[in-house]
């Protein structure tokens, strides 16, 4: 019988800086190895390349992986779920320390190749190594990986499955049950009915939307609550800008092709619109009219901001700073820090919801409050969300059949609150339920 042992690394005390390992004797596998974004004030458009990693642990803004430093083993890989900065932001950081290859699904891993490149203050020289949904990978001659497809709000999201003789461990963060998805495949719930056959020794489990009752809706559902509230514009002569994450593709592309129907001319703006677009196009998952325009620099994004105010007709400018963050797009606009100047009746369409961090609501009031002042007219609830809800976990749990669970990716009342739905499964806290916090470590027998 293999000795396993669960190190709780980060994410178990706060949505973000997500990474645990899983020891199998004495290999190791890192799952994800990721940012907190709130703590430098960044989502997807502040430099931290010439930071250091003391420095970013110390303000807890990636994971403190001291913790592996007092377990006899060694790293063997290191597997990326998905390219969301929580779960990827900490590669350029930490990387280097572990000599071992880092798996990915190929969108995750062009996006981790161009953070690795503009890190400045390390060199991280592991082997990257592309792994497709729906396949296995072979780590050591008794320990394989195994992506299955999920949906999420990023593209190329994968469960990563660890097997082992003795079973397997599941991880599932994070996802959601889209069978009407915008872009890309539905969930593999195929291999997802199958895998309890391979014994589930354990599932470690996001836990962010797990006391929202009922499940999430399609992605279709959020496409359709964008085109009503861009296409019911059409009667006003004012200016239209929408604001959501540049990483959620599909998201992007239902406001571009809503602007086609509005006869405006869509621009992306800001570096994180740039980065993940143009890889999103390179890589054949998504097209997009050739009237859109991308600027990513501040020269470029002035410039288009220009024309857009003298033309706001004929423009549906999407903008990154739903969040508020410091230095972006649509901060520097409610700021009056670009040529584009908010008039009286303009619409601000937010395409998504805060994320449960202080900051982020701090900051994203200020924005909607300076937007208000100046007279825009601002629509607030055109999302849905790429994280399961109460009954998709359910289903999860249900299908899968995990002999233990261990919740992750939120705080203390969101990781409880998944131990409370365990328990209706039929599970017990202490027993076969472990609700982890940050540094502990959990072996299973």
């Amino acid at each position: 019988m293999s000795d396993v042992r669960i190190v709780a690394v980060g994410g178990y005390n706060a949505v973000g800086r997500n990474m645990t390992a899983v020891q199998i004797d004495r290999d190791i596998v890192i799952l994800d190895m990721g940012i907190k974004l709130d703590r430098v004030q960044i989502h997807e458009d502040v430099e931290t390349e010439r930071m250091h990693s003391l420095d970013l642990i110390k303000i807890e803004a990636i994971p403190d992986d001291t913790v592996m430093t007092g377990i006899d083993g060694d790293v063997k890989a290191i597997v990326c779920t998905h390219g969301h900065l929580d779960h990827i932001g900490a590669i350029p950081k930490l990387a280097h320390r572990y000599n071992a290859p880092i798996i990915g699904t190929p969108f995750t891993m062009a996006l981790i190749s161009q953070l690795i490149a503009k890190e400045q203050r390390f060199k991280v020289k592991n082997e990257l190594k592309i792994l497709n949904a729906g396949e296995t990978l072979d780590i050591t001659d008794r320990i394989g990986v195994e992506f299955i497809k999920v949906q999420h709000s990023i593209p190329d999201t994968v469960f990563g499955v660890i097997h082992i003789p003795e079973g397997a461990i599941l991880y599932a963060s994070d996802f959601r049950f889209d069978r009407t998805p915008v872009l890309g495949e539905t969930t593999d719930m195929e291999r997802l009915r199958t895998l309890k056959n391979d014994r589930v020794l354990a599932m470690i489990v996001e836990s962010t939307r797990v006391r929202v009752p009922g499940k999430t809706p399609s992605e279709q559902i959020a496409k359709d609550l964008l085109w009503d509230a861009l296409l019911g514009t059409e009667e006003s002569n004012s200016g239209v800008m929408v604001t959501t994450f540049a990483s959620h593709i599909a998201r992007v592309k239902s406001i571009v092709d809503a602007a086609e129907k509005m006869g405006r001319k869509p621009v992306l703006l800001g570096r994180s619109m740039d980065t993940y677009a143009r890889t999103a196009m390179k890589m054949g998952i998504v097209d997009f009219p050739e009237n859109l325009s991308i600027c990513s620099d501040r020269k470029s994004r002035d410039a288009k901001l220009k024309d857009a105010n003298k033309n706001r007709c004929d423009y549906l400018p999407v903008v990154t700073g739903h969040q508020g963050e410091p230095g972006a797009v649509l901060t520097r606009i409610a700021a009056d820090d670009t040529p584009y100047k908010v008039e009286f009746g303009d619409k601000v369409m937010f395409s998504a919801n805060v994320i449960p961090m202080p900051l982020n609501a701090a900051n994203r009031s200020i924005v909607e409050t300076k937007l208000r002042m100046k007279g825009a007219r601002l629509y607030t609830n055109l999302h849905v969300s790429g994280h399961a809800s109460r009954e998709d976990h359910w289903e999860l749990l249900r299908m899968v059949q995990p002999e233990c669970i261990i919740p992750t990716h939120g705080d203390l009342s969101m990781t409880s609150d998944y131990a409370v739905l365990a328990e209706e499964a039929g599970y017990i806290l202490g027993d076969n339920i472990h609700v982890l916090r940050n540094g502990q470590q959990l072996y299973l027998s």
